[in-house]
């Protein structure tokens, strides 16, 4: 009799109703794979896009029923062939298999190795979760698209956000000055996290105060893309997690604008992992979700109003029952 486990997918795109907290077969790792035991999955807008038939949907072929998810935090079970960097009983976490579907919003998932990262026990699943696709946004469109270097200066979009607070505290890291924009809610938050200075968006137009900056870090598009790229100095680049295309306005500024999407990458995620337990980074958890409330989770993570991470904790529940 084949083992399930449980796991949340949609059968159709739609809204967060589409969820479905469901028995399917419980996988097996191929070759370059480990099978891990799912301890905390992250949830990002790329999953509740790609639900909405946006996000990563344009990728796959025929994908139900499908199985949501991409950053994963647990422990690994077993060992596909060829597989000789893990062990069973490693804890190990990722982002996997992007942009096609990782599977990870389940009981347990297979993973490819090679996008897997040890975890160390300064980071607790949930926080390990947390970490890998929102981090690993921030550091491959500030660093390795911006080319942010110590001494300039960036203005962060969303600066309170899953990817935004990251942003932040990696931006500082490297030595920038830091301009975000966040409701004034979070303005002693992102000051904690290093901000040099924060707008209020809702009260002032930052295009009103903000000039020459190096680099713009978009995570909203729409207008207020748009109003950016006036922020910029000559030369000057905004990289975009949103995938619109590009206005005429950088030829008109005199500026570039960039867009990319966070491939896995473990050599840059083990690199994030050590400034948090080196204390220059810290993972903020805005809630976690049990696994069988997925549905609420991505009813909070769409509403916008996150302070860093959402969480689906599938063994460690957290605080949402």
């Amino acid at each position: 009799m084949t083992e399930t486990i449980k796991a949340v997918q949609i059968g159709s795109y739609g809204g967060p109703g589409e969820l479905r907290y469901v028995d399917v077969p419980k996988p097996s790792p191929r070759e370059g794979e480990v099978l891990i035991r799912v301890h905390a999955a992250g949830l990002n807008p790329v999953d509740w896009k790609t639900r909405a038939g946006q996000g990563a949907a344009r990728f796959f072929q025929n994908p139900f029923p499908l199985t949501l998810g991409w950053d994963v935090s647990g422990v690994v079970e077993a060992l596909g062939k060829g597989v000789t960097d893990f062990e069973p009983g490693n804890q190990v976490f990722g982002y996997v298999r992007f942009p096609q579907p990782g599977g990870t919003h389940a009981e347990y998932v297979a993973a490819p190795a090679a996008q897997l990262v040890r975890k160390g026990s300064g980071l607790g699943h949930v926080e390990a979760a947390a970490l890998s696709a929102a981090a690993l946004t921030a550091w491959q469109n500030i660093f390795d698209s911006g080319a942010l270097e110590a001494g300039q200066t960036i203005l962060i979009h969303a600066g309170a956000g899953g990817v935004g607070h990251f942003a932040v505290q990696l931006a500082k890291w490297k030595g920038a000055r830091v301009i975000a924009t966040a409701s004034a809610g979070n303005r002693a938050f992102l000051k904690r996290l290093g901000a040099d200075e924060v707008i209020d968006y809702r009260k002032e137009p930052f295009e009103a105060v903000v000039r020459d900056v190096d680099v713009v870090f978009d995570l909203i598009g729409g207008e207020v893309r748009e109003r950016s790229w006036q922020t910029l100095k000559p030369g000057g680049v905004l990289v975009s997690t949103r995938s619109e295309a590009f206005s005429e306005a950088p030829f008109r500024y005199g500026v570039r604008g960039r867009f990319i999407w966070a491939q896995p990458n473990a050599r840059q995620l083990s690199t994030i992992q050590t400034l948090v337990e080196e204390g220059h980074v810290r993972v903020e958890i805005d809630k976690v979700y049990a696994l069988k409330n997925a549905r609420r989770a991505h009813e909070r993570g769409a509403s916008g109003h996150n302070r860093g991470k959402i969480v689906l904790g599938v063994r460690d529940r957290g605080d949402e029952e």
